[in-house]
């Protein structure tokens, strides 16, 4: 099994690096580029849903996409600890009607020795809002990088 660095127990440094590395890999919107960052038994809980499994999660992940469109996310180090991360994270999308949304969450990682994902909690809220609101547009620049984003 090959690593995925960072590798655990993580450093303050190394913890920003992995959740960098997912809000970029999920800004691509590609569910099997995405999996590859969990482990093979990885368990999820996404809001209501309960999956196990890479195949489970690109399923997951490819529906998801096809409802939330022109999606964009942004993700911020919450805290750490040995092998697992906290974020709070929020993203946009609009809906097939043309609705905006912005959700709000928060999610629990669990990681192993090779730096995969093992356990993901997900915890989100959305919010419907208008088009001239939207302030995630695309992914993130490359000198917004580091920089948390505003609650509100």
């Amino acid at each position: 099994m090959a690593d995925r660095p960072p590798l655990p127990p993580f450093t303050r440094e190394t913890a920003v690096q992995k959740v960098q590395a997912a809000e970029d890999a999920w800004n691509t919107r590609d569910p099997e580029r995405v999996a590859l960052a969990y482990s093979e038994d990885s368990v999820w809980r996404n809001r209501g849903t309960f999956v196990t499994g890479r195949a489970a999660i690109v399923e997951l992940l490819t529906a998801k996409w096809a409802r939330e469109l022109d999606y964009a996310l942004r993700k911020d180090l919450w805290a750490f600890d040995g092998d697992r991360i906290a974020v709070r994270f929020q993203y946009e999308c609009r809906d097939a009607d043309g609705q905006w949304w912005r959700s709000y969450g928060n999610e629990l990682w669990e990681f192993d020795g090779h730096g995969l994902m093992t356990r993901r909690e997900a915890s989100i809220n959305d919010v419907r809002i208008e088009e001239h609101e939207r302030r995630i547009h695309g992914p993130r620049p490359e000198a917004e990088r580091g920089l948390s984003f505003p609650l509100r």
